[in-house]
């Protein structure tokens, strides 16, 4: 599983960028959401998790973007807001992950993803 982490605060990208590592999972960090974009360029990822606030364009502006290209991507964002029910309207695997968050429920995320992508033939 490929997972694109973007996080602005560096100890915090860091941390749990590693945090996230494990069997099967591939994981590239950035800082801000135009340089996720590019990196969506270069690659496909199967998992964006993303700070909402973030400088410059936003997690839900970049979580937006690339749910444009791909509906059926998973998205994981992070915020210390409440964002209500909205985000789920804007594909069927999108979530929202409270902060501070326990990283047991960042590990469930995870391993439901994994499992769904390990589940879903290729190219569908």
């Amino acid at each position: 599983m490929r997972i694109l982490y973007v996080e602005d605060n560096p100890e915090l990208r860091e941390t749990i960028g590693m945090l996230m590592e494990g069997e099967g999972r591939a994981i590239t960090t950035c800082a801000t959401a135009e340089e996720a974009l590019e990196l969506e360029k270069a690659g496909s990822f199967d998992l964006l998790v993303t700070d909402v606030s973030l400088p410059g364009l936003s997690g839900t502006d970049l979580a937006r973007q690339v749910l444009a290209v791909d509906p059926q991507r998973w998205v994981v964002l992070c915020t210390g807001y409440d964002l209500g029910a909205h985000p789920s309207g804007w594909g069927p695997h999108v979530r929202t992950l409270m902060k501070p968050f326990e990283l047991e429920d960042l590990e469930a995320l995870l391993v439901q993803v994994q499992s769904t992508l390990e589940k879903t033939p290729a190219g569908l």
